[in-house]
């Protein structure tokens, strides 16, 4: 009786191991095979650990690797190091276009290994850049910077016939000075500040900077759409202002001993 219960014991003992050991190997096998579906579904990227500014060196420093949904990668992305970053001696890839943090580095975004990186490869292939001189008070006091929208008026004439116009509207600043870097939010004076304009419209903006003074407004990110604006003039103002606020010019007419003012509109 004793040695059976001892077998009976050490078999239970024996069934209930093996039950342990099979159910821990299923479960480490489970979780194996999920990794191996999770990792299957995303595929290791580079993007932009910081900031990078056009024009800038790309750099291991500046670079970090994630994992990203294998069915929503973008074509042209950069998944190795190897690909983007130069091998000892060869010159650096260079970027086209300000990238920000933790944006995919993709190849429409870089330059080749050593090529010259210009503010014209920033520009759409109907697009031209051109400069504007510009003040504090007709550059919205300096708030404008690379990346903005702006809209471009026209001020021309003097006294009584000075009268104003927009010419362009949802004009892409591309440069202010020499600085084209977008990521630059610092306000500063600028004396001229470069858009990408059309080849028509750049004709315009050539002929309105010898006709009268140009005037930047500042666009609101989310208002892409136009108007259609009709020239204004002073006297269209003067019109408009409460009776107390016009400038009036006035004379007076005698009609024999009788003065009576009248005023000349």
């Amino acid at each position: 009786m004793r040695l059976s219960a001892i077998l009976t014991t050490l078999v239970g003992l024996a069934v209930a191991g093996g039950s342990a050991y099979f159910a821990r190997d299923y479960v480490e096998r489970s979780k194996a095979a999920a990794m191996d579906a999770e990792t299957a579904a995303t595929v290791s990227v580079l993007v932009a650990r910081q900031d990078i500014s056009l024009g800038q060196s790309i750099e291991a420093h500046l670079l970090e690797t994630i994992e990203w949904p294998r069915d929503a990668v973008p074509a042209g992305v950069f998944t190795a190091r190897d690909e983007l970053l130069p091998e000892r001696g060869q010159p650096t890839r260079r970027a086209r276009r300000a990238i920000s943090q933790g944006e995919l580095i993709m190849k429409v975004k870089v330059s080749d290994f050593g090529e010259k990186v210009t503010i014209g490869q920033s520009l759409g292939a109907d697009l031209r850049a051109m400069a504007i001189k510009v003040s504090a008070e007709t550059a919205v006091g300096g708030f404008v910077t690379p990346g903005d929208f702006v809209d471009v008026l026209l001020t021309q004439g003097s006294r009584d016939d000075l009268r104003a116009v927009t010419i362009l509207q949802n004009i892409r600043v591309i440069g202010v000075d020499q600085d084209a870097d977008e990521h630059v939010d610092t306000p500063e004076v600028a004396r001229t500040v470069t858009v990408a304009v059309t080849p028509e419209q750049g004709q315009r903006l050539a002929l309105a900077q010898q006709a009268g003074t140009l005037s930047l407004t500042l666009r609101n990110f989310e208002a892409a759409e136009t108007q259609k604006l009709e020239l204004i003039r002073l006297s269209d103002i003067l019109m408009d202002a409460p009776l107390e606020d016009r400038v009036s010019r006035t004379v007076v007419v005698r009609r024999g001993n009788v003065p009576e003012v009248q005023e000349l509109r």
